[in-house]
């Protein structure tokens, strides 16, 4: 079965950022795009009456899905498109829509913004629970951002890919985090940036000159070793390999500045309650201004 990329719309500048975003990465992917506009307040259309006030936010979410899909349709005539209303919560029913998705694609609106059916808690909770890779984009993003300029800022759409950069963490499993990344690289024909943040254990006090070159060397051994299957399955993906001393948070929102695309691992947790993004990723939702990428892992 063919899996869709799916965007969810609310309206906002932020979701329909997220479906153009979706419609260039279905179409690089030679899949469907699915849109989808949840709301449980949307009226039924058999048992509710023909009243204005009663019929509007059904209206609302038509005029959002239609506007959208002209728009889709004009800018990538080779792509199929569906879209649908969704008589539900915008939570569930976007994880609904993900477990038959290849990725879905939401808007974010980043640290301390209101509004928006996809904004806040909505869109955390999402990335919390989702059990498919995800991607959030932030208002304003266009084709020409995932593109190096042309000249001095110059934005073009048809210049080279910007690079993707993936975060690792070689102490855990990475090879779902590693396989999206190669792959989205791959699509790009853009080189692979790996980021790796590494740091003296605080047991070890302060270390010497050449305790801090040994603790480094592990880590530049640890990183090869982990993309060595992936180098071989993706031959044609130049990788760069970027090593930095420091708190994984601060390195990766250093790291994602320039690139096309973050790309970073979540681990999947059971616990019905209580945070699941991880400190790294929930930081990184809030700070970076790139679309990011979560691909979830055991």
């Amino acid at each position: 079965m063919t899996r869709p990329v799916v965007a969810g719309l609310d309206g906002s500048k932020e979701s329909l950022a997220a479906a153009d975003w979706a419609a260039r990465e279905a179409l690089r992917r030679g899949l469907p795009l699915r849109l989808v506009h949840a709301w449980e307040g949307l009226p039924d259309d058999d048992a509710c009456p023909d009243l204005p006030e009663i019929r509007a936010p059904q209206y609302h979410a038509r005029r959002v899905l239609r506007g959208a899909l002209d728009m889709l349709n004009e800018r990538y005539p080779g792509l199929y498109i569906a879209a649908e209303q969704v008589r539900r919560q915008p939570g569930p029913a976007l994880l609904a829509e993900a477990e038959d998705a290849e990725l879905l694609v939401i808007g974010e609106r980043g640290a301390g913004a209101v509004g928006g059916l996809l904004s806040g808690s909505v869109a955390l909770h999402v990335v919390a629970h989702v059990r498919r890779p995800v991607v959030l984009v932030r208002a304003g993003e266009t084709a020409a951002d995932e593109h190096l300029p042309d000249g001095p800022r110059k934005a073009s759409a048809t210049t080279p890919c910007r690079d993707v950069a993936v975060a690792v963490d070689t102490a855990g499993p990475c090879g779902d985090v590693l396989d999206f990344a190669f792959h989205a690289a791959e699509l790009r024909r853009a080189p692979l940036r790996v980021v790796h943040a590494w740091h003296v254990p605080l047991a070890k006090g302060v270390p010497g000159v050449e305790e801090r070159a040994r603790i480094r060397e592990e880590a530049e051994r640890a990183l090869t070793e982990v993309l060595a299957p992936w180098r071989a399955k993706y031959p044609g993906v130049v990788v760069r390999e970027n090593l930095h001393e420091g708190h994984a948070t601060h390195v990766l929102a250093r790291a994602a500045g320039g690139a096309a695309l973050l790309v970073v691992g979540r681990r999947r947790r059971r616990a019905p309650l209580g945070p699941h993004t991880g400190p790294v990723a929930h930081a990184l939702l809030h700070h970076v201004r790139r679309p990011v990428a979560l691909v979830p892992h055991d």
